[in-house]
């Protein structure tokens, strides 16, 4: 596996703040988290873009019952226009869909660098907030992906491989990246306060294991807890609906922890 080194600013112009939302494994609730923040911001007032960066294996369209005609795919070739593929989503904000199983995008080809590249840039200065939405695991793809955000929320659960591969994603984006901090959202929490539980013990961990590999251990790195989501049966109901939860029961619990979690993220 080759590395990716984070770049340079997309940008030098006026731009919306890129968040990248990642996952170590699959099946955490990534997709689901990062269109309900989406809508939660736009309640808020912001101008928001979903990109889905997880290029050959999307399912934003599933999540939002989205059947689109246009996908990055199409921008990538040159089929159609950037303005053609950016399309309203449920929950008022907007979203580049990706397509599901093309394999031209599961490696990161200096093509598909270039042109996620070259997106990004083209939407950064139309939004408030573009969240890209990665796919999970450290793949080549995943982690230009993350590289090209100024800042990384990682999803995990109390699950213990969901730990285990959070922290495999956190060693990676501290010493190959040289970030200095991530922020987290524990989903599926069973209690209050499991996520700063938890964050504790994976902080404890980075600092004994990660902290001395870096360029500078005198500057460490540092977890924030942005938010944790209650594990709520309403959560199952939306996403068999494809509906998003804030606009279905935007007073349960799970949709008021995303709240908690755009409120963190806007401070």
């Amino acid at each position: 596996m080759s590395t990716a080194s984070a770049p340079s600013p997309v940008s030098a112009a006026p731009r919306g703040r890129i968040v990248a939302v990642t996952s170590g494994k699959g099946g955490v609730g990534k997709t689901f988290v990062s269109a309900n923040l989406a809508a939660a911001l736009a309640q808020r007032g912001e101008r928001v873009l979903v990109l889905d960066a997880d290029l050959g294996l999307a399912n934003l369209d599933v999540v939002l019952n989205l059947f689109p005609k246009i996908t990055l795919h199409d921008v990538f070739t040159g089929k159609t226009s950037l303005e053609q593929a950016i399309l309203p989503a449920p929950g008022g904000f907007s979203v580049l869909l990706a397509g599901s199983g093309l394999v031209e995008y599961s490696r990161l080809t200096p093509e598909v660098r270039d042109k996620l590249l070259e997106v990004i840039e083209a939407v950064t200065p139309r939004f408030d907030r573009v969240i890209l939405d990665t796919g999970a695991g450290i793949s080549d793809v995943v982690l230009y992906t993350v590289s090209l955000a100024d800042e990384v929320l990682i999803v995990a659960t109390p699950e213990p491989t969901s730990l285990t591969d959070a922290y495999a994603t956190i060693k990676v984006l501290a010493t190959q990246q040289q970030r200095r901090g991530v922020r987290l959202v524990i989903n599926q929490v069973s209690r209050v306060g499991e996520g700063r539980v938890i964050r504790g013990q994976l902080q404890q961990v980075v600092d004994r294991y990660v902290t001395p590999q870096l360029a500078d251990p005198e500057v460490p790195f540092r977890l924030e807890l942005l938010g944790e989501i209650p594990t709520d049966a309403s959560v199952r109901e939306a996403v068999q609906r494809r509906q998003l939860l804030l606009e279905m029961l935007p007073g349960c619990a799970a949709a008021q922890g995303i709240g908690g979690v755009a409120d963190k993220l806007r401070a």
